[in-house]
């Protein structure tokens, strides 16, 4: 494809790939809009149709309740005339044990009527009726008292002005009954409502949104929901519309652009392959003021600039070289060994001109490892170029692998190796090694471990740690004796500074372990028990903690020597580290004491650890050498006491104390035991009643907490004071 094909195409891409996203990001954004405020809709009044039929059969029950409560037969007909006459019930029936009708309101409901309790309506729902039984003083069953509500097209339509939306009552075939929808829509809302389930919203194809509510537990009225979307008409017409017109104007604009555009360009690409290949004399012809005009000037300005910096680097290039020591002095002065490395291969870089350039360190498999790279992109071999230690070279294989072997440093020209090595590809290259002295004190010393060797006969007497590379230089000149002299400068600086980390990482490492036991001291149980009760609370887990006591150590000591006690010391960590599991911490906290960290341990794992170390201790005398230099067995018990977190303790240290107290207490019982920590008392919660009454609005729907209506008789079901609720306390 010609340049000017390719800018039509990439301006056609910038400027209709917004238009298309953007039409369809605004038509997917409005029916979402749309579709989010239906679903909201419908399920504030889903929420409504519930509450008031809830309502309803709550003050229906309440009717029958107060008829039933009614002591004297003869009154109960009464009672059930001024329950109707009130409007709290349409009809009241009572009905004796045998099934027979004993007295009904005139004017009730057909029949038959559904009863709240039920789950489902059997078959078209006429009534509503809510029965409650109808008992003597003495117990003894009478019957039922029934009281019931029509379900007519004047309830349907107080609950479609109750909620706000179009109601629609079935039978059990699927029929409709009752319903507030226009003709027009009804055989579209009756299709979509077999098609939702449970609380999912359909839609109709004229634009409707239809949701089914019960049959349900409390609530066996089988309702269908519908409201009208808002997604304005003719939206998707517009949409496309636009998109067409923006395309017309794009592909106009984008191949004037590309025909104006292309010669200058054509120049310029030009002038920049000559500067590509070294020629910095290269200038490009300016022929008007805009922007390609400002483009050309600026690069004719930016090779002239281009060569004095040049010949400046090459004149600074030796001068760099002279402050390599103070840099090295810089270097050896932190433990940060990733930052000292970039440090390193940066100035090497810079020193050199390179384009790229890497480090490598020897890991335990004998395997180059990259730990810092720059200048890389395009070059790399395999896997991620964002992570160095990708790039993965195994010693005497490639350039890199032969200079970390034989200890001796390349450069040349590139050639790929068959099969390939992993490394970097490149036009010209310049690889030294960089290594500690053999016979240097191991983790410091006065022979300075890590600093590189005076000549060349002294590397034969240095451990390899590493390789620093270096890649391409700017007009494709190979690497000189002095680039190597440099580049080995660097090397001896990255030596000492990561022999300087394992020094400073060793002795990090001794000074939280105890130097006759191995096991980690009491500075880094501080910060351990700390850590571990952070992960314990972050995720939701549990810690258990030992406090160990060897029994009567005094004892061995006056009785055997010390060099005996510490035998007995050194034996019991073993046998510690040998019952606990890899995650598990033991600490020596000072003397004979003790502890041991259990991650996610409940007190029943503790309590079986603690078992089999009384155990393993107690089975097994430690055998030392007596004052007669005959071997000695010498019985140990330890003590044992058990917290665990967060059950005894609410931090680090007190844990630790619940621990010691369960300690002292084990060591009080007798030793050679376990005792595990008391749990803290809890604390004491109350609880408030909250006293509710019946209502009854005006409009024959009752609803929570509207009206101030006074129930008909006191004691009802619906009456007296309601169960508070629980809280949890803190």
């Amino acid at each position: 494809m010609t340049l000017r094909g390719r800018l039509t195409a990439a301006f056609l891409t910038v400027v209709l790939g917004p238009v298309l996203l953007g039409a369809f990001f605004v038509g997917s954004t409005l029916s979402a809009v749309d579709r989010g405020r239906a679903t909201e809709r419908l399920g504030l009044a889903a929420a409504g149709v519930r509450t008031s039929v809830d309502a309803l059969c709550q003050q229906l029950r309440a009717a029958a309740d107060a008829v039933a409560l009614v002591a004297d037969p003869a009154g109960r007909p009464r009672a059930a005339d001024q329950v109707v006459g009130r409007g709290l019930a349409a009809a009241v029936q009572i009905v004796d044990t045998a099934g027979r009708t004993s007295y009904a309101t005139i004017g009730g409901p057909a029949g038959p009527w559904q009863d709240c309790a039920a789950d489902a309506a059997t078959g078209p729902v006429r009534a509503l009726a809510a029965r409650v039984r109808l008992r003597d003083p003495s117990g003894a069953d009478l019957g039922t008292v029934a009281a019931a509500q029509p379900v007519d097209p004047a309830f349907v339509a107080r609950l479609a002005a109750v909620t706000g939306v179009g109601v629609t009552l079935l039978d059990d075939p699927g029929r409709i009954t009752h319903t507030t929808e226009d003709r027009e829509v009804r055989a579209a809302v009756l299709a979509a409502a077999r098609d939702a389930d449970g609380d999912r919203v359909t839609d109709t194809a004229d634009g409707r949104y239809v949701r089914r509510v019960g049959p349900s537990p409390g609530q066996p009225l089988p309702l269908v929901l519908s409201v009208p979307g808002e997604r304005p008409p003719g939206l998707y017409a517009a949409l496309v519309g636009a998109v067409v017109l923006a395309a017309l104007l794009a592909v106009l604009a984008a191949w004037r652009l590309a025909r104006v555009t292309t010669r200058p360009l054509v120049e310029l690409a030009g002038a920049v392959d000559r500067v590509a290949h070294g020629d910095l004399t290269a200038r490009v012809p300016v022929r008007s003021r805009d922007e390609i005009g400002r483009l050309a000037a600026a690069f004719n300005r930016m090779t002239r600039e281009t060569g004095s910096y040049v010949a400046a680097l090459t004149s600074s290039r030796d001068q760099l070289r002279g402050h390599l020591a103070v840099l090295g002095d810089t270097l050896a002065s932190t433990h940060d060994l990733q930052r000292i490395l970039r440090v390193i291969l940066h100035s090497a870089i810079a020193a050199t001109g390179a384009r790229a350039g890497a480090v490598l360190l020897l890991d335990g498999d004998g395997v180059l490892v990259g730990q810092c790279v720059e200048g890389l992109d395009g070059r790399w071999p395999t896997g991620d170029p964002a992570d160095p230690a990708t790039l993965r070279v195994p010693v005497g294989a490639g350039v890199l692998g032969t200079v970390a072997a034989t200890g001796e440093p390349l450069r040349g020209r590139w050639e790929p190796a068959d099969p390939p090595t992993g490394e970097p590809s490149c036009e010209t290259y310049v690889a030294v090694p960089f290594a500690a002295p053999r016979g240097a004190e191991p983790r410091g010393g006065p022979d300075r471990p890590g600093h590189p060797p005076a000549d060349d006969d002294d590397a034969t007497e240095c451990a390899a740690l590493g390789v620093l590379a270096l890649y391409d230089r700017p007009g494709a000149d190979e690497f000189d004796d002095g680039d190597l002299v440099t580049l080995r400068t660097f090397a001896g600086h990255a030596a000492v500074a990561v022999e300087n980390v394992r020094v400073h990482e060793e002795a990090q490492r001794l000074s939280l372990t105890d130097p006759l036991t191995g096991l980690w001291n009491y500075r880094y149980l501080r910060e351990s028990i700390r850590r571990e009760v952070e992960r314990a609370n972050r995720f939701g887990r549990m810690l258990s903690v030992l406090a160990l006591d060897l029994d009567r150590f005094k004892d061995v000591n006056d009785t055997w020597g010390h060099a005996a006690g510490d035998a007995v010391l050194v034996e019991f960590a073993r046998r510690v580290r040998g019952e606990i599991r890899e995650v598990d911490l033991a600490f020596r906290q000072g003397g004979e004491e003790f502890v041991v960290l259990l991650p996610e341990t409940d007190a029943r794992g503790a309590t079986i650890v603690a078992e089999r170390l009384g155990s393993v201790v107690r089975d097994q005398p430690v055998r030392v050498e007596g004052h007669t230099g005959e071997p000695i067995a010498v019985p140990v018990t330890v003590s044992i006491g058990i917290a665990v977190y967060p059950d005894h303790a609410a931090g680090g240290q007190q844990v630790l104390d619940a621990a010691d107290d369960a300690l002292y207490a084990a060591k009080a019982a007798g030793r050679d035991g376990y005792r595990l920590a008391r749990a803290p008392d809890p604390v004491p919660t109350e609880e408030i009643p909250v006293v509710a009454a019946a209502v009854s609005p005006p409009d024959g729907l009752p609803r929570a907490g509207a009206g101030d209506a006074a129930p008909v008789a006191q004691g009802g079901a619906s009456s007296g004071p309601h169960p508070p609720r629980q809280s949890r306390g803190r």
